[in-house]
């Protein structure tokens, strides 16, 4: 129901702007630029959808293979004590658990290409488990938000194209988006216990808290002993090492059950063909509401009535230069990166704004598109209060990355 009201509202308010620029600036442009970017928005929605259906069948065809090696149930008992509290509602030993786990990890590692399809793989399994097929469950709901929020230890994508933009140092803001991602997903970790009722008063939630602190401060204590060469080539390694472990481990470990690893593979990979097809509509809804929203000069307004706001009180208003990255980043991952290299082309890779932009980039996740791709994948239609606690994230990183910025740049 939410989803549907935001859907909405991007087009009646993109038609009220379209009008008054027609009628009071005589801009005879808007209505066409609107339309255009419809078609190119739902071209644009398919293109992804084309694209991800190969990385689909590879990665849930080695899923495939691993949940037939056993390897997901190994992990789903080493990751019970602490999925049991933030998933109360799924059976212990449950082999979603595995690929929550692998999800997340994958997220961390900034592995997007592995991270989507093993998340659509965990909503059809939380699925299996839900009474209510069209209303999201409490398990979806800490899945997708975990999601949202963005962890990433090591922001790969936003560091290449600082590199490519001639930044001084494109590892500069490495330690900045740590931080600012470690507070997003803090924050909607809480807010999904409040809102389901999960304890945080335990020694395992406790537990679980001030271990992510405790690995946030020894990463940072880490790389800062670190070179600008060594971590260049210590973030891109360790990604790529990782990726590659999976699949030999996951062939491995069916090779000893003696599962026949082929047709195992194959079978996994034919259901992400499917699954690359049932997402199609729903990409094609969100990205065409944004790309009107976008053109029909909405978004422009936006930010010039905050930055008249934020000068009105009397505060530095530097920073509204990046916020068209923070605003698009919930909405749309390639809008808000083109915007984040737009900041960098305009202001420069090493200016207060340009570094602004990369941590708004890393310090959250797409959030909208992630709820329309995993729950569209499993038609769910009653979100709850995924929306919200997954905008919350999104609001903890954004100022986070904000204070953070003023604080090392």
């Amino acid at each position: 129901m939410v989803l549907n009201y935001i859907w909405v509202g991007f087009f009646l308010v993109a038609f009220v702007v379209a009008v008054a620029k027609l009628v009071f600036m005589g801009d005879t442009s808007v209505f066409p630029a609107m339309m255009d970017s419809t078609f190119s928005s739902a071209e644009t929605a398919f293109t992804i959808s084309l694209g991800l259906t190969g990385v689909l069948s590879l990665w849930l065809g080695i899923m495939k293979v691993g949940e037939r090696g056993g390897v997901v149930d190994v992990l789903a008992r080493l990751m019970s004590p602490l999925f049991s509290r933030l998933f109360p509602d799924i059976p212990k030993g449950h082999p979603v658990t595995g690929t929550i786990f692998m999800n997340i990890a994958a997220n961390m590692l900034g592995l997007d290409n592995a991270a989507t399809p093993l998340g659509l793989k965990a909503m059809e399994q939380m699925q299996e488990l839900n009474d209510r097929k069209e209303r999201a469950t409490n398990p979806m709901i800490m899945f997708l938000v975990l999601n949202t929020s963005g962890l990433t230890l090591i922001p790969v994508s936003v560091m290449v194209y600082r590199a490519q933009m001639g930044a001084a140092q494109p590892t500069d803001v490495f330690i900045p988006i740590l931080l600012a991602t470690f507070f997003s997903t803090l924050v909607g970790m809480v807010s999904v216990c409040l809102y389901q009722r999960i304890s945080l008063l335990n020694r395992t939630m406790m537990g679980i808290v001030g271990g992510m602190c405790a690995v946030v401060g020894l990463i940072v204590w880490g790389v800062s002993q670190l070179s600008r060469e060594q971590m260049d080539l210590y973030s891109g390694q360790v990604a790529n090492i990782f990726l590659f472990l999976i699949i030999i481990g996951f062939i491995l470990a069916a090779m000893r059950r003696r599962v026949n690893v082929y047709d195992a593979f194959v079978e996994g990979a034919k259901e992400g063909f499917q699954t690359a097809v049932r997402i199609i509509p729903y990409l094609v809804a969100v990205l065409v509401a944004i790309g009107v929203f976008r053109a029909s000069g909405a978004m422009d307004m936006l930010l010039d009535g905050i930055a008249s706001l934020v000068a009105a009180i009397g505060l530095d208003t530097e920073f509204v230069g990046a916020l068209p990255t923070a605003l698009m980043k919930p909405l749309s991952g390639s809008g808000a990166r083109g915007l984040m290299v737009d900041a960098m082309q305009t202001y420069g890779p090493d200016s207060f704004v340009g570094r602004l932009a990369c941590l708004f980039q890393g310090s959250t996740d797409t959030t909208f598109y992630i709820l329309a791709v995993y729950f569209g994948s499993v038609g769910i239609r009653q979100t709850r209060h995924a929306v919200p606690c997954g905008l919350l994230a999104d609001a903890a990183g954004i100022v986070a990355a904000l204070f953070i910025c003023y604080l090392f740049f």
